[in-house]
């Protein structure tokens, strides 16, 4: 479980977040919605123990984040920031391999190299392993460092704005392969993920989190929270929910 109480977080005198408290369990996609400078970014940082709260707590499974080692948080979540920057002599089973170092600390073992070798399964990477970072398309590199948060093994996986920049077959790819990720099964994982896709949030998020101004506005399954109201209060413009071939889908009026 995530569980944030009273956070409130301050950088270079400025307010970011205010007051901000939820609670969500493991399992599905948990979708970060809001305007520009909402302060998505910033609470996947607070979740991830990388900016220490100016007030409040954040535990992710009991653990608060805030106080822990990195070691220990690096056994709770795994973050992929925006704009990762690694060098682009990596191949893929090197990038991806950099998710295990929280288990092995440079000796990896027979199990790491299979969670390796998993991760890149899993992503549908086996034909690409061996690539480098800079031979590759911009939708196989973002699908190589999702694979790397992955491969890292934690409950929870926290996606900063990862689909930003591609094309829409490779949007759908990776969050198809999120989507299945996340479902009941042996090895579930649970993702948070800051989107700017109304209809990429409709369609896969299990639970919205709404964020205005540092203040959190609505949280809870997406059923409930994904209104055409909500949008159009949070947005400032009219939008509303419609079904087009069985799924909800964001649209202006």
């Amino acid at each position: 479980m995530i569980k944030i109480e009273n956070l409130t977080v301050q950088k270079g005198g400025s307010t970011i977040l205010t007051d901000v408290s939820l609670k969500f369990g493991q399992g599905g996609i948990t979708a970060l919605i809001g305007p520009n400078g909402a302060g998505k970014s910033t609470l996947l940082n607070a979740i991830a123990g990388l900016i220490a709260p100016k007030m409040g707590t954040v535990e992710v499974e009991g653990l608060n984040m805030a106080r822990a080692r990195a070691p220990e948080r690096a056994h709770r979540v795994a973050l992929l920031a925006q704009n990762e920057h690694v060098t682009a002599r990596l191949t893929v089973r090197d990038l991806v391999g950099f998710g295990r170092w929280a288990h092995h600390q440079g000796r990896p073992s027979e199990k790491d190299h299979h969670k390796i070798a998993e991760a890149i399964a899993s992503f549908d990477l086996g034909e690409l392993a061996e690539r480098r970072l800079d031979s590759l398309s911009g939708g196989q590199r973002q699908r190589a460092f999702v694979a790397m948060a992955w491969a890292q093994e934690t409950p929870w996986m926290l996606l900063d704005e990862p689909l930003s920049a591609l094309d829409p077959r490779h949007v759908r790819d990776i969050m198809d392969r999120l989507y299945i990720l996340t479902r009941p099964s042996i090895g579930q994982r649970s993702v948070v993920i800051v989107l700017h896709d109304l209809g990429i949030a409709a369609r896969y998020a299990d639970r919205i989190v709404a964020l205005k101004d540092g203040q959190l506005i609505t949280s809870g399954p997406r059923g409930l929270t994904m209104t055409g109201r909500m949008l159009s209060d949070l947005f400032g413009t009219n939008l509303s929910i419609e079904r087009v071939a069985g799924r909800d889908v964001v649209v202006p009026v």
